[in-house]
């Protein structure tokens, strides 16, 4: 299915934040990459971008994004810009005669899932369907700004901003027919109005604009600057809200690295990198463990978990900038089973400079066969607690890497190096067990 996209707007509201509103980046990425990425991960591959003002620049900026992502994207020019937005929708009928089409905006940001769904909506003869919002109460909306949406029994009645009963706000996201056009044309001649939202109501009062309702799911207009701070709030918090992350992670790590990231995200500084850094530390806090004496153990514990927070940007990063890789997320876990193996032989190194035992070597030895054996079973186990989700059960708690290292801290901050190594040991070869009863249950 081809998208149109319309963002030939000014946007002298964001001018602070740069001349060109489609390329003011959030996170580290163009507004208007973000709304094609989306889009992407919607399975849309045919884009029709209109712009206007500077648009040469704009125009340069897609070229370089459609050779990167492999995608077409078709530049549209509207010389008439600083007129109503139907008159950008209209300069591309001559792409979008033949069919179907998804519109959106280009300062509008939303859940692919939307989209997706939506895409996937029948249309009658000339109809459209709108995504509409109908948590009236969202407090992403500006009110004075939005679009409102009067709706009945799945159609739309009546759109405007100026609407005083309503039930919706326009999201911006449309499934259209061809005869969007004709009605943005019959309504710009009748009453003078070139604008979507007079396009769409001619075509409300004859019934065929359908409803979707998004309610509960993400979407913002980026208008302004509270706008963007709003939209970073939004996708850094969808960063907290991990399925796979362990108690430590949700509750003291993630909060901490989404900060990190966010500043990250400015930088040139890829994923990969990232995870390197993360691996460096490791190293050096084993080091650390190694030179003996409680100051350098302390110093060690407190950059092993340093690098625990550090470890979540790299996958944070790459979701938000949209450059996650098969490769970055072996890398990163190669990474860390090196770390992991580092750190629990540091520990080990440091109690048998004060003397050997065998029970410090048994007991370092399990800690690492533990260590390893969690992060094998990681994969199927992580699996079946999505199955189990799906299917309206409940996961269980998840141990993982994020709890091994929060220990070897506790341990190195608290001078029990042998116990904590002890509890490891219990604790990552328990959980392996347990993980292989819930595979065996899951099979039944």
């Amino acid at each position: 299915m081809k998208c149109l996209i319309i963002s030939a707007g000014k946007g002298s509201r964001l001018w602070p934040k740069g001349e060109s509103k489609p390329l003011i980046p959030i996170l580290g990425v163009a507004l208007i990459e973000r709304v094609i990425r989306s889009a992407m991960r919607a399975e849309i591959n045919d884009f029709y971008v209109v712009t206007g003002y500077k648009g040469d620049r704009v125009h340069h900026f897609l070229d370089g994004l459609a050779n990167s992502c492999h995608i077409k994207i078709t530049n549209i020019i509207n010389d008439a810009w600083e007129q109503d937005n139907g008159l950008s929708v209209l300069k591309a009928r001559q792409h979008l005669n033949d069919g179907p089409f998804l519109l959106l905006m280009g300062d509008h940001l939303f859940d692919p899932t939307i989209l997706h769904d939506l895409a996937r909506k029948s249309l009658g003869e000339g109809e459209v369907t709108l995504a509409v919002d109908s948590g009236t109460t969202n407090s992403l909306i500006d009110m004075d700004d939005v679009t409102r949406v009067k709706s009945e029994n799945g159609k739309v009645h009546d759109i405007g901003k100026g609407l005083g009963a309503f039930n919706g706000f326009d999201t911006g996201m449309f499934l259209c027919t061809p005869e969007l056009f004709d009605a943005l044309e019959q309504n710009g001649a009748k009453w003078g109005d070139s604008s979507l939202t007079g396009g769409v109501r001619c075509l409300a009062a004859e019934g065929k604009v359908n409803v979707y309702d998004i309610r509960g799911r993400f979407w913002l207009d980026v208008d302004d600057s509270k706008d963007l701070e709003r939209a970073e709030r939004e996708l850094l918090d969808q960063m907290r809200a991990k399925p796979n992350d362990g108690p430590v992670s949700r509750y003291i790590n993630r909060p901490i690295s989404v900060r990190i990231s966010r500043h990250l995200t400015r930088l040139s500084i890829t994923p990969d990198q990232i995870s390197l850094v993360s691996f460096l530390c490791s190293i050096v806090a084993v080091g650390l463990f190694a030179l003996g004496g409680y100051p350098a153990l302390l110093a060690g514990g407190i950059l092993a978990q340093f690098a625990s927070i550090i470890d979540g940007c790299d996958g944070e990063v790459a979701r938000l900038k949209y450059c996650e890789s098969d490769f970055g997320g072996w890398f990163d876990a190669v990474l860390d089973r090196y770390a992991d193996a580092f750190l629990l032989f540091g520990l080990t190194w440091h109690l048998l400079a004060a003397g050997t035992t065998v029970l410090v070597i048994f007991t370092g030895f399990m800690a690492i066969i533990g260590s390893f054996m969690l992060s094998y079973t990681a994969d199927k186990y992580d699996s079946l607690m999505r199955e189990r989700i799906t299917a309206g059960g409940k996961a269980g708690l998840r141990m993982g890497r994020d709890v091994r290292v929060f220990l070897i801290f506790l341990g190195a901050a608290t001078n029990l190096v042998l116990p904590v190594l002890a509890l490891i040991a219990v604790v990552m070869n328990f959980e392996t067990l347990r993980r292989i009863m819930v595979a065996h249950d899951g099979q039944h």
